[in-house]
């Protein structure tokens, strides 16, 4: 079975297709200015767009790792936004932990495993 990969740059693709399976790269905000909220939603948008990309959508997902800066501080406001997200769909499985992200103004990154109907 051979990889497909999309958007690909020199160092990372952002996503990894084989037969169904479809995974995407850690996302984040590309305006990491943002507090929480904005930094979630505008992961949760590239996600779904990466998602369409690859010929699936968030319905489809199979796990989420949520990485957050500051757990203690902004699981809470995150969840709201992620809650809003979900909400036409079941929920999905998740995992959320806290970790040192690669810059300091990043609050949050995903890595999602999802599929896509057979071909």
């Amino acid at each position: 079975m051979t990889v497909q990969r999309l958007h690909v740059e020199k160092r990372f693709s952002e996503i990894a297709i084989s037969g169904n399976l479809v995974h995407l790269a850690g996302q984040l905000a590309a305006d990491t200015t943002l507090d929480i909220k904005g930094q979630t939603r505008q992961t949760l948008e590239i996600i779904d767009r990466l998602l369409a990309d690859a010929g699936t959508d968030k319905s489809q997902i199979m796990s989420v790792t949520i990485y957050l800066k500051d757990i203690e501080n902004d699981y809470a406001a995150m969840n709201e936004i992620w809650d809003a997200w979900v909400a036409d769909i079941e929920a999905l499985p998740r995992t959320c932990v806290e970790a040192k992200l690669y810059a300091p103004d990043v609050l949050v990154e995903m890595t999602v495993t999802a599929v896509r109907a057979s071909n």
